[in-house]
């Protein structure tokens, strides 16, 4: 009996290690097969000091995440001293959040701000959480919500934080409220939100690759597929072989009836696009690589699984841009340090309010990467609206080099004296992501493919687009 799990990131990985761990599967059974050249999928991270580093994103955690601590409390620390969960409890422990500057406006930090909300606008929120989603329908949270929301202090820390926009859905705007409700008390210090010792490639994928590889699980890299044929039946329909092309050679892997196959379909990072510090991202609308792609097939032959056009045909509904900063200078930390009272890893998101772009800029402790050295930091930041021209650099920053991004920032900053040398010391690579909110996007029933489509014999299906039940 083989396992067969298309896609190499997180879902897949922690597939794996759940079929070992609980379900006694022996690793030289399950099978990976990864598009690109590395695995961990939206949670990468990687470059040098010379090249400058790059992550498309990262993920804050809370307490209760339950599931992946109970994932990485079977998976030991690279140095194997501890579990990756004890790891990140003892780590913060330390590195406590507790942001001076949750919100920067008018080249001042602004300490813990007020929500803003009216008595209108909290009735609201409460009648979302509780109104059924079979009632909100395909509804957007500007739908619900009055235009004056959109300018409160709390829309700006809770879209940033999520990365939310006023024409995504008002479910997924529910089910975030739902969610994180134990959270509000401190969201304007992002006081209980916490964080790995390195990025989430160095701090989770390696150590849950590094366990998996151990138990004989085979990854399979530069292995795309392009097609699941199925064997159809009076009752149901299973998957006979798998299509994919590895090192630009076709391959077929026949799937008996005892095998099990997990897929990953859409992807919120495929098509991303990496400018440089004098070249800006571009913006593929055509971006389709095979996660899409594989997606789009399967459901063209089986209406159980999914609209994937939903999710994949929006892209001015669903892209935005990220950068990562690499700096050989302390100037530009040190003066953050100085304009928020925050030490790097103690602050989290700021937020610029007054920014066109709507841009965030998270300071991460030092070393964010394991191999990084002495002397070199690295953040990260993104925004939601690259299509306006920005305040400082009278542009759009989906047109803007990285070179015109850290222009922006530092202007919002209020530290144009010393750009110059800032500049003259560090590497901004822009990211674009075109499907990098298209799970947020408003969808009807039906449009998500359950997670066992109708009438499947051994399919399985994960990603952030799928229907859980609720």
């Amino acid at each position: 009996m083989k396992v067969y799990l298309i896609g190499g990131g997180i879902a897949s990985l922690a597939a794996a290690a759940f079929l070992i761990r609980d379900a006694g599967f022996k690793g030289h059974d399950i099978i990976i097969l990864e598009e690109s050249k590395m695995i961990g999928g939206s949670l990468d991270a990687n470059g040098s000091p010379e090249s400058g580093y790059v992550m498309r994103g990262g993920r804050m955690i809370e307490s209760k995440y339950l599931c992946t601590f109970d994932l990485f409390s079977s998976i030991p620390t690279l140095d194997n001293s501890q579990s990756v969960t004890d790891e990140i409890f003892a780590w913060n422990k330390t590195m406590k959040t507790a942001s001076r500057c949750r919100l920067f406006r008018d080249g001042k930090s602004v300490d813990a701000p007020l929500f803003g909300l009216s008595e209108s606008h909290i009735l609201t929120i409460e009648r979302l959480e509780a109104e059924p989603e079979s009632l909100l329908g395909r509804t957007a949270i500007s739908d619900q919500f009055a235009p004056d929301f959109f300018k409160a202090d709390f829309w700006y820390m809770w879209c940033t934080t999520f990365a939310f926009q006023p024409w995504h859905s008002a479910v997924e705007f529910k089910r975030y409220l739902v969610r994180f409700t134990h959270m509000i008390s401190g969201f304007s210090t992002l006081g209980g939100i916490m964080r790995t010792v390195y990025n989430q490639y160095d701090s989770l994928v390696r150590p849950l690759r590094h366990w998996l590889e151990e138990r004989g699980v085979q990854v399979l890299l530069n292995t795309q597929v392009l097609e699941l044929t199925t064997l159809h039946a009076a009752d149901g329909f299973a998957v006979e072989q798998i299509m994919c092309e590895r090192s630009n050679s076709p391959h077929a892997i026949r799937v008996t009836s005892s095998d099990l196959v997990f897929a990953t379909l859409g992807s919120m990072t495929e098509g991303s696009h990496f400018g440089a510090m004098d070249r800006p991202a571009i913006l593929d609308a055509n971006s389709d690589g095979s996660a899409w792609s594989l997606w789009k097939k399967l459901a063209a032959r089986e209406p159980d699984w999914g609209n994937p056009e939903n999710f994949s045909s929006h892209i001015e509904a669903s892209k935005w841009l990220s950068f990562t900063t690499t700096l050989h200078t302390s100037t530009f930390f040190d003066s953050i340090r100085d304009l928020t009272g925050n030490a790097p890893g103690e602050g989290g998101l700021i937020t610029f309010p007054e920014s066109n772009w709507l841009v965030s800029i998270v300071l991460p402790h030092q070393p964010h990467f394991m191999d990084q050295p002495q002397g070199v930091d690295v953040f990260w930041g993104y925004s939601l609206f690259i299509d306006q021209p920005g305040n400082f650099v009278k542009k759009p920053m989906a047109e803007c080099t990285g070179r015109e991004i850290m222009t922006e920032i530092m202007g919002h900053l209020r530290l144009s004296e010393k750009t110059t040398d800032v500049l003259s010391k560090c590497i901004c690579i822009p990211c674009i992501m075109p499907f990098i909110t298209s799970q947020f996007l408003p969808r009807s029933q039906g449009d998500r493919p359950a997670i066992i489509p109708s009438r499947s014999k051994e399919s399985r299906l994960h990603r952030p687009i799928l229907r859980n039940g609720r």
